[in-house]
Formats: C-alpha cells, sequence, structure tokens
C-alpha cells in the first residue's frame, strides 16, 4: 500500500479473544465476539515501518455489516488508530507498535447491532481486507441491554446446551430432556439466516434495528410459527404427523434448524408449543440473549384477552369444544428473555414473556411479546407487548356449560377451575423444577390478588372494541348457587399411574338440602392432547340413585387399563368427569385430569468415566404390561460422549420383564455431559430418559 504501509497478514488472535467473550465453544476457528467489550488483533506489514505516528494519521478502520453497507444507515463505520479507544462508540486503540506489526484493541460500542462484520484497514486511499468476526448480544457487559449480573444465571441462560423442559398436570408435573445444541458451529450461522428471512418478509432493510433485542425476539418469534413468514415449524395439534416427524421425537433444536436451512427454508414438520419454545431458546441464547423455557399448567388459550373461557360438554361428560375456540390447554410453553425495556418505565425491565405459538388476536402478529412478567403479576394490560393475552391466560376463570338436546346450552355449577398454576422452568445450575408462579401471580385469594384482577378487568374493558367474548354473551352464574356448589360432587382419585394401570376414581355425592333428590350421575373418561381437544369418549358408567337430606353417597368405580391404552394420545393424558342432575334440572359437574406414566426407562454409568477412554453405559427398560412392547426402537444421545445419534433396535419386550441394552462410549470431552435416550415401540410414542455424569480430565 502507498507510503510504504503494506499488509502482510492480520492475525485475529481468534482463541485468546473468543475466551474472553465467552464464544469459544460457538468456533475456534473464526472471530465471534460480544458487543461492548474489546478484541485484540495483530497487523502485520511486508516492510518495516519507522515512522509509525506519521501512518497512524492517515490509517483508520472500517467496520461494515448488511448487504449494502452504507455510512447513512449506521451499517459502515469509520474510526481512526488512537493511543486512547472510545468503550461508549467503534474505536481502535494502538496497545503495541514495532516496525513489523502493530497489535490493536478494537472496541465494539454496547449497542451495535448484532451480525456478521467485515473488518478493514484504510490506509493511502486503499482498503485492506484484515477480517471477518460475528458479533453478538452481550449479557457480561452493563452497557449492554441484555446485562445480566448473576454469573450462574449467565452459566444457565446463555451457555447451557442442555434443558429441561416440564409438562404433564398441576399435579403431576413430568420433565423431558432438551438438546439446545446453540454452541454446534453453524448454528450461528443459521440464526443469521433466520433473521435474513424474516426481515426480508416483513420487507425490513434497516439492519441497525439489529441493535434492539425487543427487534431480535420479536423477529425470531414471527419466523417459528407465524402462517405469514416462511416459518421454521409447522404447528400442528391433532395428533396427525404425517409426512413429519411427531413433535414428541425432537431430542434437540439443531435437527430441526439444520433440516429447515437444508430444504431452503422449508417449514419443517412437526412442531408444538414445547418445540417452539425450545428453538426459541436456542437461537436467543446463541445470539446472547438470556433465555430460559417456562412451563405453566392449565391454561387459558385464545382468550383474546377475555378474563373468561367457556368449556362445553354433552350431558354424558364429553368435551365437546371447538378446535378454534378459546379452551384450557392442560399445559403450555413459552419463553423468558432477560433485558433492559428502554421503551417502558425501569421497574419493565428484567424477564419478560415471549411466546410463539399462534394465538387468535383482534390485531397485530399471531405470536406474543416479549411482555414484561413484572407487568402481568400487576395487571398492567396496556403494557407493550401483549401483556393483557399472557394476564388472561393465567388469570381467566373457566365456566362449563352442558349442552342438551335441541342445542340448548346450560350452566353446570361447578367449583372454580383456577387457571396458572405450577408455572415451572429448571433450577440454574441444576436439574431440579423451579416453581416460578409467583413472578406471576399474586397469592390465590390475597387481597393484591384481588386488586390487580380488578384493574386488569378495568383496563380490558376499556380495550374492547365490540361485545363479543364470552363473557357477554353468556350470563353468570349466581355467586350464591357458585358458593354452595363446591362440595357437592367431589372426584378423588391418583394425579398420575403407570401405563397398564387401571384408574380408579371415587366420587362423592352431599345432598345439602333440606329435602330428599333424586338424581343420576353420569361418570366418564376422556383422551384429550394438551391443548384440550379431545381425543375420544373411552368409558361411562351412570347411576341413579335417592339422597336424602344431608346425606352423602360415596361410590368408588374403575376405568380398565384396556379402555384407554389404544386411544391414549401422545400426551397420555386423560379426563375424568361426573355430571350429576336433579329433579330440579340444576346440573353439577366436576372434572379431574390424570397423566398415565410410561414405564421406566434407565441409564447407569460406571462409577467414574475418563475423558478419551472407552467406556460403557447400560440402558434398562421395563415392561409392566401384560402384553409384549413390539418393535422397540431406542436413539440415544449425547454431546461429548457420542457422535450425533445412535439407534439401536431391541425387538420385543417380553410381559413383566426387563431388558438391557450396552452402550460402548468414548467421552471426547471432560466435565458434566448428559446421555439422553428415547424409546418408541408399538405402545409407546414419547418415552425419554436422561443422566448427567461427571466426566474426569484425561
Amino acid at each position: 500500500m502507498g507510503q510504504g504501509l503494506s499488509i502482510k497478514k492480520c492475525d485475529l488472535k481468534i482463541t485468546m479473544n473468543n475466551n474472553n467473550h465467552h464464544t469459544e465453544e460457538i468456533s475456534t476457528e473464526r472471530l465471534v465476539v460480544r458487543r461492548g467489550q474489546p478484541f485484540t488483533i495483530t497487523v502485520s506489514f511486508s516492510a518495516p515501518i519507522h515512522s509509525y505516528l506519521q501512518h497512524l494519521k492517515r490509517t483508520f478502520l472500517i467496520v461494515q455489516t448488511g448487504s449494502h453497507p452504507s455510512k447513512a444507515d449506521g451499517t459502515q463505520t469509520e474510526f481512526p488508530i488512537s493511543s486512547l479507544g472510545d468503550q461508549k462508540q467503534w474505536s481502535a486503540a494502538l496497545e503495541e507498535q514495532d516496525p513489523c506489526f502493530w497489535t490493536i484493541s478494537v472496541n465494539t460500542p454496547a449497542n451495535a447491532p448484532i451480525g456478521q462484520y467485515t473488518l478493514l484497514l484504510h490506509a493511502s486511499k486503499s482498503n485492506c481486507l484484515l477480517g471477518n468476526f460475528t458479533l453478538l448480544f452481550n449479557p457480561w457487559c452493563q452497557d449492554d441491554e441484555v446485562f445480566l449480573a448473576n454469573e450462574a444465571q449467565r452459566q444457565e441462560y446463555i451457555l447451557n446446551p442442555e434443558g429441561v423442559i416440564y409438562w404433564g398436570t398441576e399435579n403431576a408435573v413430568l420433565a423431558q430432556p432438551w438438546d439446545f445444541s446453540q454452541f454446534e458451529e453453524d448454528i450461528v450461522d443459521i440464526c443469521f439466516t433466520l433473521l435474513d428471512v424474516g426481515e426480508h418478509h416483513q420487507r425490513a432493510k434497516d439492519h441497525t434495528q439489529r441493535k434492539n433485542p425487543i427487534y431480535i425476539c420479536r423477529t425470531v418469534a414471527a419466523m417459528l410459527n407465524c402462517d405469514e413468514f416462511r416459518v421454521i415449524l409447522t404447528e400442528c395439534g391433532t395428533g396427525q404427523y404425517h409426512n413429519g416427524t411427531p413433535p414428541s421425537k425432537w431430542l434437540g433444536s439443531s435437527p430441526i434448524l439444520r433440516q429447515w436451512v437444508a430444504s431452503q427454508c422449508k417449514p419443517v414438520r412437526y412442531g408444538q408449543c414445547w418445540v417452539l419454545a425450545a428453538v426459541m431458546c436456542s437461537v436467543l441464547r446463541c445470539l446472547g440473549i438470556p433465555t430460559r423455557v417456562v412451563t405453566g399448567f392449565t391454561w387459558a388459550h385464545n382468550t383474546k384477552s377475555s378474563l373468561s373461557v367457556d368449556e362445553c360438554y354433552d350431558e354424558d361428560g364429553t368435551l365437546l369444544t371447538q378446535d378454534k375456540s378459546a379452551r384450557i390447554w392442560t399445559f403450555h410453553v413459552w419463553n423468558e428473555c432477560w433485558m433492559a425495556r428502554a421503551d417502558l418505565l425501569p421497574e419493565y425491565s428484567g424477564w419478560q414473556a415471549l411466546d410463539a405459538t399462534c394465538q387468535e388476536k383482534s390485531k397485530g402478529p399471531s405470536f406474543c411479546g416479549p411482555a414484561p412478567v413484572k407487568a402481568i403479576k400487576e395487571g398492567d394490560t396496556k403494557v407493550d407487548y401483549d401483556v393483557c393475552y399472557f394476564f388472561a391466560a393465567i388469570n381467566a376463570k373457566c365456566q362449563v356449560w352442558i349442552q342438551k338436546a335441541g342445542d340448548t346450552l346450560r350452566p353446570a355449577l361447578s367449583g372454580t377451575k383456577y387457571t396458572g398454576n405450577n408455572i415451572s422452568t429448571k433450577s440454574v445450575g441444576s436439574e431440579r423444577c423451579e416453581d416460578i408462579t409467583h413472578n406471576y401471580k399474586y397469592p390465590e385469594g390475597s387481597l393484591q390478588e384481588k386488586e390487580v384482577l380488578d384493574k386488569a378487568y378495568r383496563n380490558i374493558k376499556e380495550l374492547e372494541t365490540t361485545s363479543s367474548s364470552s363473557e357477554t354473551q353468556f350470563s353468570a352464574i349466581p355467586t350464591a348457587l357458585e358458593e354452595l356448589v363446591n362440595p357437592f360432587i367431589h372426584l378423588q382419585l391418583k394425579s398420575s399411574l403407570l401405563l397398564g394401570q387401571d384408574v380408579l376414581l371415587s366420587i362423592e355425592v352431599f345432598n345439602y338440602s333440606s329435602g330428599e333428590k333424586a338424581t343420576h350421575l353420569v361418570v366418564g373418561a376422556q383422551s384429550l392432547h394438551y391443548n384440550g381437544v379431545p381425543i375420544t369418549q373411552l368409558w361411562k358408567e351412570e347411576f341413579h340413585f335417592m339422597l336424602k337430606s344431608n346425606e352423602a353417597n360415596n361410590l368408588q368405580v374403575s376405568v380398565p387399563y384396556s379402555r384407554y391404552r389404544k386411544d391414549l394420545g401422545e400426551n397420555n393424558l386423560l379426563r375424568l368427569t361426573a355430571v350429576l342432575r336433579d329433579k330440579d334440572s340444576y346440573i353439577y359437574f366436576a372434572q379431574e385430569e390424570i397423566s398415565i406414566r410410561d414405564p421406566p426407562l434407565t441409564i447407569e454409568f460406571p462409577e467414574k468415566m475418563v475423558q478419551y477412554q472407552p467406556s460403557t453405559a447400560k440402558i434398562s427398560i421395563s415392561n409392566p404390561l401384560t402384553e409384549p412392547l413390539e418393535k422397540c426402537v431406542i436413539v440415544v444421545a449425547g454431546r461429548g460422549l457420542i457422535y450425533r445419534q445412535r439407534k439401536y433396535r431391541l425387538g420385543s419386550v417380553q410381559p413383566k420383564s426387563t431388558q438391557e441394552l450396552q452402550i460402548p462410549l468414548t467421552p471426547t470431552q471432560a466435565g458434566p455431559r448428559r446421555l439422553t435416550a428415547r424409546l418408541t415401540c408399538l405402545q409407546l410414542q414419547n418415552l425419554k430418559s436422561y443422566k448427567t455424569i461427571n466426566i474426569a480430565a484425561a
């Protein structure tokens, strides 16, 4: 280059910089850094430079990002190399100089757009390419909007590639493993492809928006499951998974993201709420936004921000709720991401709820969030984004209606069904389940809860533009009747059962009135999907009896395994209902849900395992049924233990017996490592297990 300044090479010091920026897990071959934190490069010259100060005055660095970088839109920036850098903006400081090389510290501003950057050195009217680097959000930097002060939380919510997702019922919370894979090398490129495709469909050309974590969260959420975009996942709630992978079979995010890119961005089949939330977590953690997966039980979906949800049953207790209408989900999974909300009051900074699952909304995109969790708890439903939807989902009350002959609806007298229970997430640094319901709600029945509900109800009424909500369609039930109904009929059963066991149900019926009552009781069992869509009515039994004044009747019934074994559904959920009618035509209703547990799949490791030393893990499957488990296949995966996934065909496991499988493996990475196993057979589709072992360094 003119005036004797000729570049021989540039050392990006990838190993040192990536270690300093907590990105060494992403790559050891390319420079990946976090904004608001300097990185160091060394530029070597072809010929010695003696009067370096004169050259320094005529030399500056250029960084650029995006397909059409320009100074005007902020995607190209020039800055000089000085003796002191400026930590608030793009700057460069000469740390060490020699006639043959300069060592330069490059500082990125804490609000720079994330993305793929090119670094150039300009001298004597020409540019020389020094290299490329990837810039991510920085939760270690106090000036970054995603700054998270607690190191243990940063390790969990940014750096941990292994998660646990909760499902089941509020009384029987179950855990399933998930591999977020956010640091596998191609994932960071897929994440930026995802942003490119999302921005193309939104016709957003301003790359500088990528400095805003809110914008990134909303773009990713839109890309996951909005019909108008070239989405990553196709959602399917019916249990019919033709030409695709059932949601329960996914073990991690990377196969989904890779399949999406390999198919030229065609939607991957299939995902449901927990798959959407898990992939969202992978993408946001990869980009540097602290993120976790959250599960709530008894979730009111598609309420359109109404605080009332209707469930309709026929006279036999069979759920009739239509696919598209608002309904109660047994569980729902969404995300929380951590950030300062510069667009809102300071108290709304912190955890933000973000839900990629499609919602029916009167306006705006079909995803929800990011909504400050603090605003949800306080009932501040006017706060952006979509606080009203989250608030309604976890605070709506459910009204049961019985559809009689001629399609007339009658309100059933039943105990209040509360939504938003046992909101759960994986604990920091352990695989324990942490209940975070208190972050979203005040205690049930407390004065604070009443005040918040009153405030939210006023806000939501102001937002309503029509009177089409279920609250105005149906008249409320008299409070006096609600008060006497709670103990009138009561169901009691175990919250979960092992597959193969009969369901034992106890029904207590009380007559608190002053007169004798002739009653008709129908008890039923129905299988359903996690999202409240019924599969089929499995069993019912009817009783007629007289109840004297202040008399109780206790009935014991049993739903045999043979009645539910073939139509259980992939979520293993049964709903038990009781519909009681008396001579005065009052209808009393009670319900309970039960989770059917799969048989145990256990993983055992040797007492000690050492890096690079061959070893063996043992997987055992016990069959509690009186029939063989047929066509059994076990898929195992474990980063640092085995390469990619392995599949083993077991054949049949005989009734009341246990079969073992030896898994040879050679650990390649030290530290805690998790092995995950998934078994499928003709009878079971969603049996997963996992175990973590600490691998000693070689």
